[in-house]
């Protein structure tokens, strides 16, 4: 039994000396293969059957290379040439932003098509997904998702947003078509939804396979600034500062309601009754959609938050017409971030949206498997949501 216990404390010294990427690089599969998001004819950034990502750099006269990838960063290692390789540990399916570090300074990789997150434009990674295929690109009729450009008199400034339209938006002129208002993450903007999210080709091939009614979906630019006097909000029971600051959803609030929402009444074939109007928004744009839906509820009918809080019964209290406005309160989450529970300050999202449902209000709760806070869960989170909508 000694002799048992001097052997485990001398390995477990050993692996107490290594690296995360020295332990993970032990057991490499050797079965990469280019990314699906690479630039025309670069090999690299790469991906093997284990989801592990492996980049490579010509860094010469760099001391030290990183990559950084899911809040980790990994050492690679040098060759006489200069050229720096490494992997990661595996990654969960789906999207990931990714930099390299060289010497301290963070770098997209020059191998890889550049998406926007984190509050600036990076590299990204497709990790292969076992269900693909429903935002594959498919033979199918695909429709068009068309860049708005517009001068906001809210905001003295001129915005932009996506819009989606279905196949058949140009085939019949005088058909007319709901709309989703679907925003994005905090660090991200109005390109997010369609570059990472695929949400136009979840929209086509639902459509394709009759799972979805066809509509429009407006993708504009939700973040937002911290509203003046924010750093005085008043604290909590807890004695820490209330969060979000109360009003920080205001101008965006505005924006969307004063000016978006009849902008795309205006220019588009939009059926502009509430009843045929939804919103939702994953992490940042989640709390967004719950504040606004929450006021004005005679504007929506359906509500989905993808990973980011929910809707109480006192919530519901609150807004007296929200109950009977509302057709349908979708919420989500991946099954990583619900490993940890939920109960900030809008409580536990499960709870919630039964709680809802006992009092007769139509809710679904969504959990995507073996994902965390990233664009997998809200991909699946929007596959699962579009073909609740415009149904009654």
């Amino acid at each position: 039994m000694k002799k048992y216990i001097a052997i485990m404390m001398i390995l477990l010294t050993k692996i107490g000396t290594l690296s995360i990427a020295q332990i993970y690089q032990s057991a490499v599969v050797e079965d990469f293969k280019p990314s699906s998001v690479n630039q025309s004819g670069k090999e690299y950034p790469q991906v093997n059957s284990e989801g592990r990502v492996r980049v490579r750099i010509e860094a010469p006269e760099a001391n030290r290379v990183q990559l950084d990838i899911g809040a980790v960063k990994y050492d690679l290692k040098k060759d006489e040439d200069g050229v720096w390789i490494g992997e990661s540990a595996p990654q969960d399916e789906g999207f990931h932003y990714f930099l390299l570090n060289i010497d301290g300074a963070s770098v997209p990789d020059p191998g890889s098509l550049f998406f926007y997150g984190a509050s600036r434009w990076g590299s990204g990674i497709e990790i292969p997904a076992k269900d693909e295929e429903f935002y594959a690109m498919k033979n199918v009729p695909h429709g068009q998702v068309r860049e708005h450009i517009y001068y906001s008199e809210i905001n003295e400034s001129t915005g932009r947003c996506f819009v989606y339209t279905p196949p058949e938006y140009d085939k019949n002129p005088k058909v007319r078509f709901p709309v989703l208002y679907l925003q994005h993450g905090g660090g991200e903007d109005e390109t997010g939804w369609s570059n990472q999210g695929h949400a136009n080709l979840i929209m086509d091939n639902l459509i394709a396979a009759g799972k979805a009614k066809p509509f429009i979906i407006v993708m504009d630019y939700g973040t937002w600034r911290r509203p003046e006097g924010a750093h005085k909000a008043p604290r909590d029971t807890t004695q820490r500062r209330v969060w979000p600051p109360q009003g920080w959803a205001d101008g965006f609030k505005n924006t969307l309601i004063k000016e978006i929402i009849p902008m795309i009444d205006e220019n588009y074939r939009s059926l502009a009754e509430p009843e045929h109007r939804a919103m939702a928004g994953l992490s940042m744009g989640g709390m967004q959609t719950r504040i606004i839906t929450l006021a004005h509820p005679e504007l929506f009918s359906y509500v989905g938050m993808f990973s980011e809080g929910s809707i109480s019964p006192d919530d519901v209290e609150g807004s007296p017409e929200f109950k009977g406005k509302i057709k349908l309160v979708f919420i989500s989450y991946g099954g990583r971030e619900l490993e940890n529970p939920r109960r900030g300050p809008w409580g536990d999202p499960k709870e919630n949206t039964e709680a809802l449902k006992s009092a007769g209000m139509k809710t679904h709760f969504y959990v995507s498997p073996k994902t965390a806070h990233e664009w997998q869960s809200w991909r699946r989170g929007l596959y699962e949501f579009t073909p609740l909508l415009f149904n009654d």
